[in-house]
């Protein structure tokens, strides 16, 4: 047996988890109609049939109508739910893997406009920032009916075979009566005394207990303290904390630490990128040493690393590793094999919490395939014939391209223009809270030199230079470059957001963003041109500030520039830059038109995406077989690309990521999977 910590067996009450891993109750917003289907399945079965020691589902899944998902949750008040979730938990205990369900009350985090149009409940009036609606304060009549929708829920996850569930207390109905800063009710539900504000808990436990009796596994994720002036203390929390053992109706705590209802309370709770990893570990030890109670906890633990420590030092008894576990199911399995520096990294992107909060699904920057198991298996099949592949350019697409070409068994080699691999992540990567990108890249780089693939740098690859490779297929992942020529005039004044960034331009004392793309490099430059002293200016046509960057993963960005006093002008757009002096002047204009403004600047700065870098794309084209032509039908069924346009083409052609259109890195990769794991 492996002396790892992470991998040791754990008892918690009659259940043995086989490692000290868990996936942490998180809603990936894959349930159709309410319900976790196909797609929800498979998602927990391959990281079940990997190893982790336990899933926890749904996070968090609604007991209640009146509790309607903004996030695509599971629907627990509904009977139906039963044989989905006995389907799911069947699956994952066949691999061995124990499998339970956050239950929940959304209390004011959710909208009355939603599902039936049920007023928003809690105990008091304020509203949620985040959601913005005004609920109604629970009445007598409201504890009673909530408390036995809790209780029929839990007893449904029971009737389904799952090994337990946790109860959601933080942000939610749960610890809306906690808080003192949400609960306006008088006693026996409200008031100054704690006793009084944890009552509606701790009847909500005594009536799962009476339904599901004192066997089955029940624990709470909450939060230890919310960090909020009136809020819960630290000092509250240690105290729940010691009612909720000293209660007997537990039988483990998940502790957090924060607030949710703002998206830079979220973004604390739940850290990105550029932010310290596992910052909430130290204090989830001390509940656990205050306690001496089963303890879990989940917050940026992305690497094995810090996850063995936190079970080694004794500051857990289990540690969620969950959106680690959307980049690379196979953590586990790695780790058995003596793999561990295989483990594809979780960069910190959070693309998979931000498009839930934005309302779509659960997707890994980096790993296209995790939310689409059906459709795109993490598994690459050997291919039947083997071919011999170019591919030109070796950013995110173009390394994807190169390592599902080789897993595939073809033989491949790669050109880029630029002394290192990267593109435009190296770009990226130039700001320090940004560096985690380059593991994407680092990743695949190793990936493909283990799967012995040619690199070669410093090569800006021409038609006779791929064409003396003698390749049966030619991918061109040449990207793009940035597109500024959008003004009416004084096109020749800008310069681009990444001519910043590259150090290409130096920034002025006065400076105008043009955000026209409404994406990261116009950040990242404001960040920059700022800290070098300037006064900064971004104007974006756009209703809302840098749109395509979505609610956490703004956070960080905002804290740095609201203190650099960058300041965000929205719905105008630049028009016209002109010389004046040594100056130059800006004209905005705007959709909604009639009115022009004037800014006095010295420099202009213009993010609007990038135009493809084709020019080898079309120099090509004639000798292919395919002209370039890709079947979306095959591309999207998992069938390989047989268009047969020009019989005397001597290779395939294809092309991906923005050397076809502008998108981001998830799009270029998710092309040169789909596209080369069925070559």
């Amino acid at each position: 047996m492996s002396n790892d910590p992470l991998l040791q067996p754990y008892t918690l009450k009659h259940l043995t988890l086989k490692n000290r891993l868990m996936i942490s109750s998180h809603e990936p917003a894959y349930p159709e109609d309410g319900m976790p289907k196909e797609r929800y399945r498979a998602y927990h079965v391959e990281r079940a049939r990997a190893g982790v020691g336990l899933t926890m589902t749904a996070g968090s899944a609604a007991v209640a109508r009146d509790s309607p998902p903004v996030f695509n949750n599971i629907l627990a008040w509904k009977d139906e739910v039963v044989g989905w979730m006995r389907l799911l938990a069947d699956e994952c205990h066949d691999h061995g893997c124990a499998v339970m369900i956050q239950l929940t009350h959304l209390g004011r985090r959710t909208r009355w406009d939603k599902a039936d149009w049920l007023p928003v409940v809690s105990a008091g009036y304020e509203r949620e920032p985040a959601h913005r609606a005004f609920p109604k304060k629970v009445e007598d009549w409201d504890i009673a009916r909530l408390i036995a929708d809790y209780a029929g829920a839990a007893a449904r996850m029971q009737a389904a075979g799952l090994d337990g569930i946790e109860i959601q207390a933080y942000g939610h109905l749960m610890d809306q009566f906690w808080s003192p800063l949400t609960n306006d009710l008088a006693p026996p539900y409200g008031g100054p005394s704690l006793d009084d504000r944890l009552r509606f808990t701790f009847e909500v436990l005594q009536a799962i207990r009476r339904q599901c009796g004192p066997d089955f596994i029940v624990g709470v994720r909450y939060t230890g303290d919310e960090q909020l002036a009136g809020g819960l203390s630290k000092e509250d929390g240690l105290e729940i904390s010691r009612r909720l053992k000293a209660s007997g109706l537990v039988d483990f705590l998940n502790v957090i630490r924060g607030h949710i209802d703002t998206d830079a309370g979220l973004t604390d709770v739940i850290p990105v990128q550029g932010m310290a990893s596992a910052p909430h570990l130290d204090f989830a030890g001390e509940i656990r040493a205050e306690t001496q109670f089963p303890t879990f906890h989940a917050a940026k633990i992305q690497d094995v690393a810090t996850a063995r420590h936190a079970i080694a030092s004794g500051k857990l008894d289990l540690v969620g590793m969950t959106r680690a576990h959307m980049a690379d199911p196979h953590i586990v399995a790695k780790m058995l094999r003596g793999e561990e520096e295989r483990i594809r990294p979780c960069v910190g992107a959070n693309y998979c919490l931000d498009r839930i909060y934005q309302g779509g699904m659960a997707l890994c920057l980096h790993n296209p395939s995790t939310g689409r198991e059906l459709e795109q298996p993490h598994q690459i099949e050997r291919a039947e014939t083997l071919r011999k592949v170019v591919i030109v350019g070796a950013g995110p697409a173009g390394l994807e391209a190169a390592r599902v070409a080789a897993a595939r068994g073809h033989d491949v080699t790669v050109f880029e223009a630029a002394n290192d691999a990267g593109g435009q992540i190296r770009l990226t990567a130039q700001t320090e809270r940004r560096r985690e990108m380059m593991q994407i890249i680092d990743w695949r780089q190793a990936e493909c030199v283990r799967a012995n693939v040619r690199f070669h740098f410093n090569s800006l690859a021409d038609a006779d230079m791929v064409l003396a490779a003698a390749p049966d297929v030619v991918v061109v992942a040449t990207g793009g470059l940035p597109h500024t020529e959008v003004l009416s005039a004084g096109n020749e004044l800008v310069v681009s957001a990444w001519d910043i960034l590259s150090g290409d331009a130096a920034p002025g004392e006065t400076v105008l963003i043009y955000d026209d793309a409404g994406d990261y490099p116009a950040l990242q430059a404001a960040e920059k041109i700022a800290k070098a002293g300037a006064k900064v200016e971004i104007v974006a046509r756009d209703r809302a500030i840098v749109p395509e960057v979505m609610a956490m993963s703004l956070t960080p960005s905002l804290r740095i520039l609201q203190a650099l006093d960058v300041t965000f002008t929205s719905t105008w757009r630049v028009d016209a830059v002109r010389r004046d002096g040594n100056g130059l002047v800006a004209t905005l204009g705007s959709d909604y038109g009639g009115v022009t403004r004037e800014r006095c600047v010295d420099q202009v700065v213009v993010n609007h995406g990038t135009r493809p870098l084709d020019e080898l794309y079309f120099e090509l084209k004639d000798g292919s077989s395919n002209l370039g032509e890709v079947d979306y039908e095959a591309l999207i069924a998992r069938r390989s690309q047989t268009v047969l346009r020009n019989s005397e083409g001597r290779y395939q052609l294809f092309r991906i990521g923005d050397a076809v259109a502008a998108r981001n890195t998830h799009a270029a990769i998710y092309e040169a999977l789909r596209l080369l794991r069925t070559l």
